[in-house]
C-alpha cells in the first residue's frame, strides 16, 4: 500500500502503490531471547478479557528482543460494528505516533547540514518573525484576562522537536485566545480531537505564526502543533512535500509499505476501528477520515500504519539508527534524540510521563519521552529506555538495555489508554527470564 503525494503544492496529486519490497523482522521462539512462551501469553489472555467485557475492540501487540521477534498477535475485533476479526496486518491510525517519523525526518535533514537544530524557524518561514505570546493576568476577583508580550527569542528547530516553542493544542491548552485563535483557523475542532489535515500547508503556518503563544520559548514543556510545523520545515528544507520525504528517506528503505498519510481504497478493509461509543465516557469515538488524502501531511497526528510496518521504524532506531543494511541516521544522533533535553532549565508543570503513562519518571528528548533511572516510574522499564504514544491508543517504546523493543495498535481513543499503555508494559517485562 502506497498513498503519498506530489512535490510541495497545493494541488493533491495521489501516487500509485509503492514497488518497494516489504520487510519483516524474523520471528524466533522466545525463550531462546530470554522470554517466557507461558509468561508471555498473559498478554492475550488480559486484552482477551478486557474485549469480553466491551471495554476494547481489539489490538495486535509485537514484542522483538535481540531484532527478533518472539511474540506477534491480534486479538478481538478489527471492527466490532462487522464483527470483522482483528488481524496482525490490520491498519492503524497512528495519530501522534506520526511524530517521531516526522522527528526522523528532521534529523537526517541535520546530518545533511540542510539544517541546524540551533537554527531559528523563521528562517525556513518567514512568517515566524517577531511573534508574541500571550499572558493571562486574574484580577482581584479571579477574572482572567490575556495581555500580549513580544516573544524574548526566536523559536528553533529544537523547540519544535522538544515541544518548548510555546505552540499548544487547542485541546489541552487552557489558554483562552490562543484556542480560539487555534479555532478560526482550523486547527482545532472540538467535535474532532486532533485533526488539522484539511487546513493547506501554507494556510497552517500562517495561521500559527498569527496566532499567540502560549509560553515564551524554550521556557515550559507544553505538548503542542509543534511537531506538524516541524513537518512544514522539513518541506520547506528539502523542497519535498512531507509524505514523499518520508516515503523516499525511511519508509522505502525500511520496507515499510503499509505507513502513508491516507489508505488507499483497495486496503480500507484492513483498517481498525474503534468501538461507536467509549465505554469510559459514553461519548462517541470519532477518528479522522483516512481514505482521503489530506489537505497537509500532518507530522503530528496524521499517518496511518501497521505494527509490523511500525515495528520496522522501531528496530531501525534500537539498532542505533540502521536495519538489514539500510542507514537511515548515525547511532551518534539517535542518542541525541534519546537524550534528556529539558534538563533544569525547562518546566514541565504535566511531565511527559504523565501526559504518556500518567506516571512522572520520564523526560523529554527530540521526538520520544525518555526515561530518566530505573525507578520513579509506575511502570517497568529501564533508565534510557524511549517512546511514544497516539491518541487512538497506539503505543511503542524501545528498552537500549534490554534489546527489547513494544509495540500495541489498538483505536481505542478514550482515557483508558493510558491504563493499556501500562498494561503492555507490565506483561511484557515479567516475560524477561534471562
Amino acid at each position: 500500500m502506497k498513498r503519498n503525494f506530489s512535490a510541495l503544492v497545493c494541488v493533491v496529486v495521489l501516487f500509485g502503490p509503492s514497488f518497494a519490497a516489504a520487510r519483516e523482522l524474523p520471528a524466533v521462539e522466545p525463550e531462546k531471547v530470554g522470554l517466557s512462551s507461558e509468561r508471555l501469553q498473559r498478554i492475550g489472555e488480559v486484552f482477551q478479557q478486557e474485549i469480553d467485557q466491551g471495554r476494547l475492540p481489539g489490538a495486535v501487540v509485537l514484542v522483538a528482543r535481540k531484532g527478533e521477534v518472539a511474540y506477534f498477535e491480534s486479538f478481538g475485533f478489527r471492527d466490532a460494528a462487522s464483527q470483522a476479526p482483528m488481524a496482525n496486518d490490520a491498519i492503524f491510525r497512528i495519530y501522534s505516533m506520526t511524530k517521531p517519523l516526522v522527528s526522523v525526518a528532521a534529523m537526517i535533514l541535520m546530518e545533511e547540514a540542510r539544517l541546524q537544530l540551533a537554527d531559528p524557524v523563521v528562517k525556513f518561514l518567514p512568517e515566524f518573525k517577531d511573534m508574541q505570546v500571550s499572558v493571562p493576568k486574574t484580577d482581584a476577583f479571579g477574572k482572567v484576562s490575556y495581555g500580549l508580550v513580544a516573544a524574548e527569542r526566536p523559536i528553533t528547530v529544537q523547540d519544535l522537536l522538544r515541544h518548548t516553542a510555546g505552540l499548544a493544542y487547542g485541546e489541552i491548552t487552557g489558554n483562552a485566545v490562543v484556542k480560539e485563535a487555534y479555532a478560526e483557523a482550523g486547527l482545532f475542532k472540538p467535535d474532532l480531537s486532533y485533526e488539522a489535515r484539511d487546513v493547506a500547508p501554507a494556510e497552517e503556518v500562517t495561521a500559527l505564526a498569527k496566532a499567540p503563544l502560549v509560553h515564551q520559548p524554550a521556557t515550559v514543556w507544553e505538548y503542542s502543533l509543534a511537531v506538524d510545523l516541524l513537518g512544514r520545515v522539513v518541506e520547506a528544507a528539502s523542497g519535498m512535500r512531507l509524505g514523499d520525504f518520508l516515503e523516499q528517506r525511511l519508509f522505502e528503505p525500511l520496507g515499510m509499505v503499509d505507513t502513508g498519510f491516507t489508505v488507499p481504497e483497495a486496503d480500507l478493509a484492513r483498517l481498525a476501528e474503534p468501538l461507536a461509543i467509549d465505554p469510559a465516557t459514553g461519548g462517541p469515538n470519532l477518528l479522522i477520515d483516512v481514505a482521503a488524502p489530506p489537505a497537509n501531511d500532518s507530522g503530528g497526528a496524521g499517518a496511518v500504519s501497521t505494527a509490523s510496518d511500525y515495528a520496522l521504524f522501531v528496530q531501525m532506531l534500537a539498532n542505533g539508527g540502521q536495519l538489514d543494511g539500510a542507514r537511515i541516521l548515525s547511532p551518534t544522533t539517535i542518542r541525541l534524540m534519546a537524550s534528556d533535553h529539558l534538563g533544569d532549565r525547562i518546566a514541565a508543570p504535566v511531565t511527559p510521563g504523565e501526559l504518556l503513562l500518567g506516571t512522572p519518571g520520564y523526560t523529554f528528548g527530540l521526538g520520544f519521552a525518555v526515561r530518566e533511572g530505573n525507578g520513579i516510574a509506575a511502570v517497568p522499564g529501564s533508565a534510557g529506555e524511549f517512546m511514544w504514544a497516539g491518541y487512538a491508543g497506539t503505543y511503542f517504546w524501545v528498552d537500549p538495555q534490554e534489546s527489547l523493543i513494544g509495540v500495541l495498535m489498538t483505536q481505542a481513543p478514550g482515557p483508558s489508554r493510558a491504563y493499556y499503555r501500562r498494561h503492555i508494559k507490565q506483561l511484557v517485562y515479567q516475560a524477561i527470564v534471562e
